[in-house]
């Protein structure tokens, strides 16, 4: 089980499963849905399963590309810590957990799980032939907080899919800065990403310009609905944060990128749902 951890990563759920609560709360608190157990324990499963399928996919396509990068030589099936066969045994046995779980949940989103699916695996792909790459990524996590409004209302709204465009532009945002690290690499072995299509100057000023779409549509819910001083708190350390990874990373100067890759953005997601439950808390 450590391997598996290990091979998808499993601390980096973090990212996107703020936005996956939110969406679930934001359903019980804009309808007459009421909290259930059942319901937030299936979310939470499709969350971690989905996540799992899709990192262990990139991992298992990816393999021949991550043993001739020396940034990537080690990850687990390049270093032999994990089969190739046995990555993608994990994502077959992820992606029916996913399935059996929005069976659960309700019909809706029962219909919709291969479509889901097909979105997160099929980034894998992406690198090959566009540098849109990132925005696909960016997509199959901006899926996280509409999914989980799904889960409690078998409906769709418009709130949640202000939240899902700002975690597609947010996180394609942060995938291009992790990017610049592999810019030569990707060159020379003809993938497609955008610090590989355009440099990384203007990579870099793509990420800034997808990160201010990110921040508009996390303020802008709240001229849709009633919010407290706590909402915009967060949208206030939510933007910081932005900026933040953005001042710590220059071309010139990739030794923070890890920092401003993962710390950052967590912080940022986790600091941005604590500030919304606690609105919801002290506000509505």
């Amino acid at each position: 089980m450590k391997k598996y951890m290990s091979l998808v990563l499993f601390a980096h759920s973090i990212f996107a499963l703020p936005f996956a609560i939110i969406g679930f709360f934001l359903a019980i608190q804009t309808t007459e849905n009421s909290f259930d157990w059942k319901k937030l324990l299936l979310m939470l499963v499709c969350m971690v399963t989905a996540r799992n399928a899709a990192m262990a996919f990139n991992r298992f396509l990816d393999r021949d590309i991550d043993a001739k990068n020396p940034r990537t030589a080690m990850r687990d099936i390049p270093a032999g810590k994990i089969s190739a066969n046995s990555a993608l045994m994990f994502t077959i046995v992820n992606c029916l957990i996913f399935i059996a779980a929005t069976y659960f949940i309700n019909t809706l989103c029962f219909y919709l799980s291969p479509i889901a699916l097909f979105v997160v695996l099929f980034y894998s792909y992406t690198k090959r032939f566009t540098p849109l790459c990132h925005i696909v990524l960016g997509i199959g996590l901006g899926l996280s907080p509409i999914g989980a409004y799904l889960v409690v209302t078998n409906q769709f709204d418009i709130v949640p899919i202000f939240y899902g465009i700002a975690v597609m532009c947010w996180s394609g945002g942060f995938d291009i800065i992790y990017a610049l690290q592999d810019e030569e690499f990707d060159k020379a072995n003809g993938l497609r990403s955008i610090p590989a299509y355009f440099g990384a100057k203007r990579a870099l000023r793509i990420s800034e310009f997808l990160h201010v779409i990110s921040f508009v549509f996390v303020l802008l819910p709240a001229f849709y609905m009633p919010v407290g001083w706590f909402y915009y708190l967060g949208v206030a350390f939510y933007g910081f944060l932005l900026i933040y990874q953005h001042r710590i990373v220059s071309p010139a100067d990739l030794s923070r990128v890890n920092r401003a890759f993962m710390t950052t953005n967590g912080v940022a997601s986790v600091i941005f749902a604590a500030c919304y439950l606690l609105d919801i808390v002290f506000f509505r």
